[in-house]
């Protein structure tokens, strides 16, 4: 079984944002970088998959400039992913989900996975929907919010996360694209053995530039600093004065009734 895991490096979590003198993103110089936290479930729902089995492999692909991608890379080869495919972007980044799985699709296409797992979501732009739009380009099963998964033959058992503590078992046919939640497992830490051994697994690079790619179909136009502005005002006279006043801020101002 041929499994590919979708991992993205992501500002880790106490990091400092600040917006860019153009507004369009975030200053970079001080962040520092780490895996995606759903990506490691995933990827450790692909191994363990691997590992029951007896067989496969399990090819990262992760998207991003060479000065802060292969880091991540390279853990995933440690922790027991078998070789990677690392699309070069080195900016302006992608923020449009369909464009950055447009971007995987052409260069993975030739791979004929069986599996693609994603985590649900990136900490960073939270869209949740590059694994899924993935699948639907690859004419692959989806499902999202996985908690579960067995491989039966060529089908794959799901269990998602719905609301209100309700669940939902799905299978889907092979190949399919699946994005999993967090604590679906315990992610495994990388040992000595897998850091050298990670040093000889295959890194195949691929220019974003090079790619047969259109303009997106969105794009973020401004990133900046929440501005809050308090304002007190007493509410005189007798209770129905005030009772209407309320209500006329409630409406108007706060807009949390209707009108």
């Amino acid at each position: 079984m041929k499994i590919a895991v979708l991992i993205k490096q992501v500002p880790v979590s106490d990091s400092t944002f600040r917006p860019a003198e153009n507004e369009l993103w975030i200053e970079e110089g001080q962040i520092q970088y780490e895996m995606n936290e759903n990506d490691s479930f995933a990827l450790e729902e692909a191994l363990l998959i691997k590992e029951k089995r007896g067989e496969g492999e399990v090819v990262v692909v992760c998207m991003g400039p060479s000065g802060r991608a292969p880091r991540v890379i390279r853990e995933a080869l440690a922790k027991g992913a078998d070789r990677a495919v690392h699309i070069v972007e080195e900016g302006p980044f992608e923020t449009d989900p369909h464009q950055i799985a447009h971007i995987l699709f052409e260069s993975i296409q030739s791979e004929s996975f069986d599996l693609i797992f994603s985590g649900l979501q990136s900490v960073d732009l939270g869209m949740g929907q590059t694994g899924v739009l993935l699948g639907a380009m690859l004419g692959m099963s989806t499902a999202t919010l996985a908690m579960s998964t067995e491989i039966q033959e060529d089908k794959i058992r799901v269990k998602r996360e719905l609301e209100s503590g309700w669940f939902q078992w799905l299978t889907l046919p092979l190949p399919a694209s699946v994005s999993i939640q967090s604590g679906i497992n315990t992610p495994r830490y990388p040992s000595l053995k897998g850091i050298m051994g990670a040093k000889k697994k295959e890194i195949k690079t691929i220019n974003k530039t090079d790619l047969n790619l259109s303009e997106g179909l969105q794009k973020v136009t401004r990133i900046y600093n929440l501005e809050t502005d308090k304002q007190t005002e007493y509410i005189e006279g007798d209770p129905d004065v005030q009772v209407a006043r309320l209500m006329d801020i409630l409406k108007s101002e706060v807009k949390v009734l209707g009108a």
